[in-house]
């Protein structure tokens, strides 16, 4: 899929099991990463991790090299800790105006799977830390590509009108930056989730636009090719392999998508060979050249 080899600290037999193709696949990698011991020597997801560890959790995932927040809305310099100990780790107010305060951003929102004691809430690959404000703005809504922007954040990230068809309400479009990183959160949480997921498309409108209601599947055709552009056109960095580390430590379980970009290709590739397909000047093609 990508010319790359990614050194990361994948256990021993860590995807051992992981052998199959398409929906199969997707459905071994679950039976890895998900809460269940299967008694086949890996490690799974500690559900008794909580909410409120995600902010000493962010201190060693997600902090810049200057010792700075990692920020996936704006570009703030939020120092990490409590306001009373000179940090700007969100308290219940402030965050009026971009770069008050940061907060944990639900990339898959919480009224998407609509249970606040899900382990969903408190699950590291898709939480990240954002701008208070621009997570404000961003609300629940579903990500595609802005075509208007109604509003445009330090960063870049943008909030607006759809460029691409499928939703039709206002839609959230992250920073270049980070795409990868949201598509690969998403592909995990298809994956995480599969045995509950189908079941979630009613719950929320915004939603519903990007979810199929199928466990195998997950997502609109569309926005599954959406996502595989933003996966390959802003692939696996560093810094992403060191955050599946650390938070491998921290609940017992890996992002898949992270540590084998190519499973994205292998478990959703005949979606992706669909014909009917809205082509971009971003998109990618592979292999290149292309035949037929």
């Amino acid at each position: 899929l990508v010319g790359i080899h990614i050194h990361a600290q994948i256990p021993s037999g860590y995807y051992n099991s992981a052998s199959g193709s398409g929906y199969t696949l997707k459905s071994q990698l679950k039976t890895i990463i998900d809460n269940v011991n299967d008694n086949n020597g890996q490690s799974f997801h500690d559900i008794n991790v909580t909410y409120s560890q995600l902010w000493n959790l962010f201190e060693n995932s997600d902090v810049r090299d200057d010792g700075k927040v990692w920020d996936v809305y704006s570009n703030c310099d939020f120092v990490f800790g409590e306001v009373e100990d000179g940090g700007d780790q969100d308290n219940g107010s402030g965050g009026n105006s971009e770069c008050d305060k940061f907060n944990r951003e639900h990339t898959f929102p919480q009224s998407w799977y609509d249970d606040g004691s899900h382990p969903m809430k408190a699950d590291a690959f898709h939480v990240l830390p954002s701008d208070k404000k621009v997570n404000s703005i961003r609300g629940n809504l579903a990500f595609s590509e802005v075509d208007v922007p109604n509003y445009t954040s330090q960063n870049g990230s943008k909030r607006g009108t759809s460029s691409i068809v499928g939703p039709t309400s206002n839609v959230f479009e992250p920073v270049d930056e980070f795409k990868g990183d949201i598509a690969r959160g998403f592909f995990y949480v298809a994956t995480r989730y599969e045995d509950e997921i189908g079941t979630w498309e009613n719950n929320d409108s915004n939603g519903d636009s990007m979810l199929d209601g199928s466990g195998d599947k997950v997502f609109e055709t569309w926005a599954i090719q959406m996502l595989y552009n933003w996966h390959i056109n802003d692939p696996v960095s560093q810094k992403e392999i060191d955050r599946n580390n650390v938070i491998f430590n921290h609940q017992n379980n890996r992002n898949p998508f992270i540590d084998h970009p190519e499973y994205v290709q292998n478990i959703w590739g005949t979606v992706l060979s669909e014909t009917n397909y809205s082509l971009d000047k971003k998109t990618s093609i592979y292999p290149n050249p292309a035949t037929e």
